[in-house]
C-alpha cells in the first residue's frame, strides 16, 4: 500500500513530527526578543536526522518507498521549522536586535548544513560522496 500511497505515509509521519516539534517548544520556550535557540535546536537535529537518513538510506536501499516519505518528509518535515525560523528572524529585526537576528541567520544556516553533512559521514556516506565530488 505504502509504494500506491506515500501520501499517507507523509500524513502520519507529519502529525507525529509536528507533535515532537511542538512538545520541545514548549518545553523550552524562550521569550520574544531573545536568541530562539529552540527553533535553533529543532531546525539543526532535524537537519542531523535528515543527513543520517537520507546518508543510510543512500547506502543500503537507495530505492526506499517507505522511510523516506514517512520519516524523511513526513516526521522530520513536520518537525523542522523554517516558518518559525522566518518569522522570529524578522521579530528580531524588528526588535532592533540586528546582530542577534544576523547571528541567528548565520547560525542557523551554517549549524545546519554542517549537522546534515555530519549526518551523511556517520551514516558512513561521506567516502562515496567525496569521490563524487572529485569527479
Amino acid at each position: 500500500m505504502h509504494k500506491d500511497h506515500p501520501i499517507v505515509l507523509i500524513a502520519i509521519g507529519g502529525a507525529a513530527g509536528t507533535l515532537v516539534r511542538y512538545a520541545v517548544s514548549r518545553a523550552a520556550p524562550v521569550g520574544a526578543g531573545t536568541f530562539p535557540t529552540t527553533t535553533l535546536i529543532i531546525n539543526v537535529t532535524g537537519a542531523l536526522a535528515l543527513g543520517l537518513l537520507l546518508g543510510a538510506l543512500t547506502r543500503h536501499r537507495p530505492a526506499d518507498t517507505l522511510w523516506r516519505p514517512l520519516i524523511g518528509v513526513g516526521v522530520l518535515g513536520g518537525y523542522t521549522t523554517f516558518s518559525t525560523f522566518a518569522v522570529e528572524s524578522v521579530q528580531l529585526v524588528r526588535g532592533d536586535r540586528m546582530f542577534m537576528a544576523a547571528a541567528y541567520v548565520t547560525a542557523s544556516i551554517v549549524v545546519g548544513v554542517l549537522a546534515a553533512r555530519l549526518g551523511e559521514r556517520i551514516a558512513g556516506t561521506a567516502p562515496a560522496m567525496a569521490q563524487e565530488d572529485e569527479a
